[in-house]
């Protein structure tokens, strides 16, 4: 082969370097429907699916829980969330309301979770949020069978284990847990546009182990005001949600996650700084953070560099994500 001389060798590198560049596609942003679109339609339900399906997203995120006969079952709360649900009767349900690992799926499913209770702090908190009488508790094959239905086959289901180290009677254990939403996930073959994400890193560490071709994400929560709810427990030796004590990682968050063989992390983002999003990418991490809906918070994370953002309102984030040129799913309009 004729080789050429050096400098003219070093100018061919470059020019086929820059064609790489520019025949490579943009990295895609990650546009995530909390609970499909809780802002605007019922929370965790077909509804809220398909109207985050018909604005465009890349990825259907929602929690799940195991009901008393083993189905995975698309629900955000340990116990029946009174400010949403009402019994076959029509009547609010109270509290303390039933466990959802205490019923049968088809117990559940007799409830009616498509209307916000007047008067509550949830209805006015979500004033957008369009009524739909009558609608049943999904299963996780339920969101699986919309999605192919919309011709969604780009679309991924982040899904949460609703479990917690702190109410170990309210649910089943971590690991059967993690293994019955492993089994369905296999059964529904949809491992390849999976991921399981908790704050419980128990069931996340049943998953490195027992199926490890599908992805984990690791949720964190800070509070260091005293007021419960911070996850990460820096300051407080091991925590019972990852298992591990900040100390031992520097007080760093990104640090923990690696830690634990995590390769995306989703903090709260009003944890989220340019200093832990500086350090997360020097570690490798994916950075996908929640629950962002102001429009002012969306545009922050944007100039941080986030590769995806998890909202109640994906319209929003559509509309942000496009002023800036980033590359968007493709609406799937579909009939939930």
């Amino acid at each position: 082969m004729l080789r050429l001389p050096r400098r003219r060798r070093l100018a061919k590198i470059a020019c086929m370097a820059a064609a790489v560049l520019i025949a490579a596609p943009a990295a895609a942003f990650d546009l995530q429907g909390h609970r499909g679109a809780r802002g605007l339609a019922p929370e965790n339900t077909l509804p809220a699916f398909a109207t985050a399906l018909g604005i465009g997203v890349s990825t259907l995120e929602f929690d799940v829980g195991i009901s008393a006969d083993g189905a995975v079952v698309v629900a955000h709360d340990r116990r029946l969330n009174p400010d949403i649900t009402k019994d076959a009767d029509g009547n609010w349900i109270a509290a303390p309301a039933p466990l959802v690992h205490s019923l049968p799926l088809a117990a559940l499913q007799r409830f009616d979770v498509g209307v916000l209770k007047p008067g509550t702090d949830y209805a006015r908190q979500f004033a957008t949020q369009t009524a739909q009488p009558g609608t049943r508790m999904p299963t996780l094959g339920d969101v699986a069978a919309l999605a192919a239905k919309a011709n969604a086959d780009h679309v991924r289901f982040n899904i949460e284990t609703k479990i917690s180290p702190l109410a170990a009677d309210e649910t089943v254990s971590p690991e059967i847990f993690a293994q019955t939403l492993i089994d369905e996930i296999r059964r529904l073959d949809i491992g390849n546009r999976a991921t399981i994400q908790s704050f419980d890193w128990r069931t996340l560490a049943h998953v490195a182990s027992a199926a490890p071709e599908i992805a984990r994400v690791y949720l964190t929560f800070e509070r260091n005001d005293g007021s419960g709810g911070d996850t990460v427990g820096k300051g407080r030796g091991v925590s019972p949600w990852t298992g591990l004590d900040a100390a031992a990682h520097g007080n760093s968050t990104p640090r923990l996650v690696a830690a634990a063989g995590g390769k995306v992390w989703s903090p709260f983002f009003r944890n989220l700084s340019a200093e832990t999003m500086e350090e997360a990418k020097r570690l490798g991490l994916t950075v996908v953070p929640w629950t962002v809906n102001a429009t002012a918070d969306i545009d922050a994370m944007l100039a941080l560099g986030v590769d995806g953002i998890i909202t109640d309102y994906p319209d929003r984030l559509r509309a942000r994500a496009a002023a800036r040129g980033l590359p968007l799913p493709p609406p799937r309009p579909v009939a939930p």
